[in-house]
């Protein structure tokens, strides 16, 4: 049963004994004048709709956990932050524990629905030095991650509040992946957490769409080279109906190893959302203030028309 379900029952049971309790028994003697009360038909409920002001919450309440990497504690907190409010939402969620160059990670995979699968993931985890920051002096220390981790984190959790998979006729996978983002480090290579997710799945996604670095204030979402180009003809065309031309801008520019590559290598339609364009990747200037809520409620809002328009 839907959350707007069990709302128009619960509502419609009160109006039932409402009703009930002012109509006189049969054998009662009405007062001159009395009028029995007519009740208004059950209105139904508006539908959620994805608030990127809700997502930016969630982006402050990983920064204020501090750095996330891989093994820390910090990222163990986020884990359980990002689970804590799945379940509250009422989604089954599991977690997938490996170990990868001896530091022990865990992916979140949350679900709802039932019928054909489709995958939404961001990454969770952020870089553990600053290799990209202008003041050499800076460059070990932690990346803050607001946009590179939180962002993607933020949109997936608000989409988790507002989607109702039991009416698209598919089963919706939130994915967060660990182990992203420390490529180049120690011997690390990048996308360790979604490789290691696709080559242990047991069922096939029909599409895959991953939202990393997308919460640019200045946000300019192209097309990526490597995704499945049908897929991103139906969400560039919903973003254009949104009225969001002007940030999911319809040219091809950059080619990404990202959290969608090992979805395409095992031929998986796979679409990577991703700003690449913003001067603070992989810096210690990578904090809240470079994130828009506005940039936020876009990206969620594309992905949620998306789901929606799903057939069964």
């Amino acid at each position: 049963m839907s959350r707007h379900t069990r709302l128009a029952t619960a509502l419609l049971v009160t109006l039932v004994l409402l009703a009930a309790a002012c109509t006189p028994s049969p054998t009662a003697t009405q007062p001159p004048g009395t009028v029995t009360p007519t009740l208004a038909p059950t209105a139904t409920p508006a539908p959620l709709v994805f608030d990127g002001k809700a997502a930016f919450g969630h982006v402050q309440a990983q920064m204020d956990i501090g750095d996330r990497p891989t093994g820390s504690e910090g990222s163990r907190r986020t884990a359980d932050y990002i689970a804590s409010e799945l379940v509250a939402l009422g989604w089954e969620v599991q977690f997938q524990e490996y170990v990868y160059l001896g530091t022990p990670a865990r992916n979140i995979i949350a679900k709802s629905g039932s019928g054909p699968i489709a995958l939404i993931g961001a990454h969770y985890d952020t870089r553990r030095q600053a290799d990209h920051d202008p003041d050499a002096a800076k460059r070990t220390e932690p990346v803050p991650g607001a946009n590179d981790g939180a962002s993607g984190v933020a949109v997936l959790l608000e989409l988790a509040r507002v989607l109702e998979p039991e009416t698209l006729g598919h089963q919706v996978w939130l994915v967060f992946f660990d182990a992203e983002d420390n490529g180049g480090i120690d011997g690390w290579e990048y996308i360790a957490g979604s490789r290691y997710f696709a080559d242990n799945l047991t069922e096939t996604p029909e599409f895959v769409i991953i939202a990393d670095m997308i919460g640019d204030a200045d946000q300019q979402i192209y097309r990526e080279r490597n995704s499945t180009v049908a897929l991103q003809d139906r969400i560039w065309a919903l973003a254009a109906q949104l009225g969001y031309q002007d940030y999911f801008i319809d040219e091809f520019k950059h080619s990404m190893l990202d959290d969608h590559t090992p979805f395409l290598q095992r031929g998986i339609p796979a679409v990577d959302l991703i700003d690449f364009d913003y001067p603070y990747w992989h810096t210690t200037a990578d904090t809240t203030d470079k994130v828009s809520p506005e940039a936020l409620e876009r990206v969620g809002r594309v992905i949620e028309a998306l789901l929606e328009s799903l057939q069964p």
